[in-house]
């Protein structure tokens, strides 16, 4: 008799809520199976691994309330994401809830924790609240913050909560708004930046952006709030989300956010760090979005944690 092992990467039975009916297959193993290869649920599809109602599917299938779904041991190593939640990640995600109802979840995301797993870290946000909350059946990020930035993250409940805030992204209805210090200071007003950015990795692997024609398009607006003999407190708008689009568009501008290490200015990073600075000064600060069941308006706001706040007061005792 052959045992089925129910410790290391088991053979999954999910059934299929009305909460994630709609989804194509495939985007569903994706999601469930962060990390694994594209290529590897795509043979598991192809190969009948993956069953619905003990059949088999093409991966364009719309998954259905009520359908049973077979999962396959999809990982080829042993690691795979973490099961538990350490007491002091728990407390973070309890004390920073700014909003939820039936459809959404909005935190004020703490710096360093990054939203979700990736190549060299094995649990994000998103993976330690579908541990912590077991009992919603849905949870998915509508869009994503740097490790190091704080602020509003916006989370689903439901299929079609995401597709509604995504579309609201789309077509540029969310009105995306942050709080930063940059280098320097300039007294003409608001500035406009639409610089194309193109994703590069150098040979140590690291992850970085540069302005590039061949790139995607970028809009970012830089408003100066408050300006300081050697920095300016600055709120930013997003008109589009490119990675790591502030960072680069401000350093553009020669005027780098404060505490960034990779794109910023060592020197000026060293003076804020003296005034506490112990990050980089990126926070999320506001969300408009319409509610995707009541199309209400919801204005969201995420209040500049104590270490940001301290360093401005120190820099206004400055001037």
């Amino acid at each position: 008799m052959t045992m089925q092992n129910t410790k290391l990467n088991p053979v999954q039975f999910i059934d299929i809520s009305a909460a994630q009916a709609g989804q194509r297959i495939d985007n569903f193993l994706l999601t469930l199976e962060k990390g694994v290869p594209k290529s590897r649920i795509y043979r598991a599809i192809r190969k009948g691994e993956v069953r619905v109602n003990k059949g088999r599917i093409k991966q364009t299938y719309k998954i259905q309330a009520g359908d049973t779904i077979r999962v396959p041991p999809l990982r080829t190593s042993e690691k795979s994401a973490k099961s538990f939640v350490g007491s002091h990640v728990r407390q973070q995600l309890s004390d920073c809830v700014l909003f939820e109802d039936d459809d959404l979840l909005v935190l004020n995301k703490p710096p360093g924790l990054a939203v979700h797993a990736g190549s060299n870290i094995d649990q994000g946000i998103i993976e330690a609240l579908r541990i912590i909350r077991d009992d919603l059946p849905y949870l998915e990020l509508v869009h994503r913050l740097d490790r190091d930035t704080s602020g509003c993250l916006l989370i689903t409940k439901n299929r079609h909560a995401l597709v509604n805030l995504q579309n609201q992204m789309r077509d540029h209805e969310i009105n995306k708004r942050y709080l930063t210090l940059l280098k320097g200071s300039w007294s003409q007003g608001e500035r406009l930046v639409e610089q194309p950015l193109l994703k590069n990795t150098v040979l140590s692997g690291e992850r970085m952006v540069q302005i590039n024609p061949e790139g995607k398009y970028a809009k970012t607006v830089f408003i100066p709030i408050e300006s300081f003999p050697q920095a300016q407190l600055t709120e930013v708008v997003l008109y589009t989300g490119r990675t790591h689009q502030i960072r680069v568009h401000s350093q553009h501008l020669g005027h780098p956010v404060a505490g960034d290490d990779k794109y910023g200015h060592r020197n000026f990073n060293k003076e804020t760090k003296k005034l506490g600075l112990k990050r980089m000064f990126l926070h999320a600060w506001k969300l408009d979005i319409k509610h995707p069941t009541t199309e209400k308006v919801l204005n969201l706001i995420a209040p500049l944690p104590t270490q940001l706040q301290n360093v401005v007061n120190r820099l206004k005792d400055q001037s």
